[in-house]
């Protein structure tokens, strides 16, 4: 039987991958992993945040991976360039966070776990936030899934339904900032987009409807978690880049299987 560390390990991964896939094929369809990297690194100061004030690490990097997700909206909409703001924002205050756990006076921690995950370190209390997170996440997804799908598709068709595009983009920057809590302790901050992205785009080269893709980014999540568990334990490898590295392959293999469909 496994040790019930791995049990844990492989759970947490998997509830991850049940909202990371859904999420993940949004932010593939609106081009928006430019938002997941910068909510991401945001999270890092999160971690100091909490630490600072005793508050729990979830808290702390829920309440900054809003606030970015919502700076990072507004400032999108008013015109400035997206990829000048988010590179300024999203390397400011990964900066920020590392240097601010330096001044916390008797604080003495590694970061490493955060910015790379510690998945092998998930406790019972993780697991209740993890899956708690996901399914929540799952669920606004669900609510919203016609509204997100017609915005993604176009907006002005949208407005015409009687959607308000706006609202539909701020419901998908607030699941971000939930899955960036969600995972941060999984993969980390540094590895959070990765796990939204290749699989969504591993399952893009497959699917042949939006649920489609979105049941198989799933599969694929789960998929590349058990892969990078089995590797990191086989070959004694960081966990986080582990996952990381068998969804890429997966990501390869669905490459491969599209040509030869096509």
């Amino acid at each position: 039987m496994p040790d019930e560390f791995l049990i844990r390990a492989g759970l947490a991964g998997i509830g991850l991958s049940v909202a990371a896939g859904p999420l993940g094929s949004f932010v593939v369809w609106r081009r928006m992993a430019y938002i997941g990297d910068a909510t991401a690194h945001a999270s890092i100061l999160g971690v100091a945040l909490a630490l600072a004030t005793s508050l729990p690490i979830y808290a702390g990097t829920v309440t900054v991976a809003l606030a970015m997700a919502f700076a990072v909206t507004a400032l999108g909409g008013r015109g400035h360039a997206a990829d000048t703001v988010l590179g300024v924002l999203a390397h400011s205050a990964l900066a920020l966070g590392l240097v601010a756990v330096s001044f916390v006076p008797g604080l003495r921690v590694d970061l490493s776990a955060y910015l790379f995950g510690d998945v092998l370190a998930v406790s019972r209390y993780d697991l209740i936030w993890v899956w708690g997170g996901s399914l929540i996440i799952l669920a606004l997804l669900a609510w919203r899934w016609s509204g997100l799908l017609t915005a993604t598709l176009n907006e002005e068709l949208a407005q015409a339904a009687g959607l308000d595009p706006r609202r539909e983009k701020l419901a998908l920057v607030i699941a971000l900032a939930l899955v960036v809590a969600v995972a941060i302790k999984i993969v980390g901050a540094l590895l959070i987009a990765a796990l939204l992205i290749i699989p969504a785009a591993t399952a893009h080269n497959m699917a042949r409807s939006p649920e489609a893709m979105a049941a198989g980014a799933t599969g694929v999540g789960i998929v590349s978690v058990l892969g990078g568990l089995w590797g990191s334990l086989r070959f004694d490898t960081p966990a986080g880049p582990s996952i990381v590295v068998a969804a890429a392959f997966l990501f390869v293999l669905g490459l491969a299987f599209g040509t030869v469909r096509r």
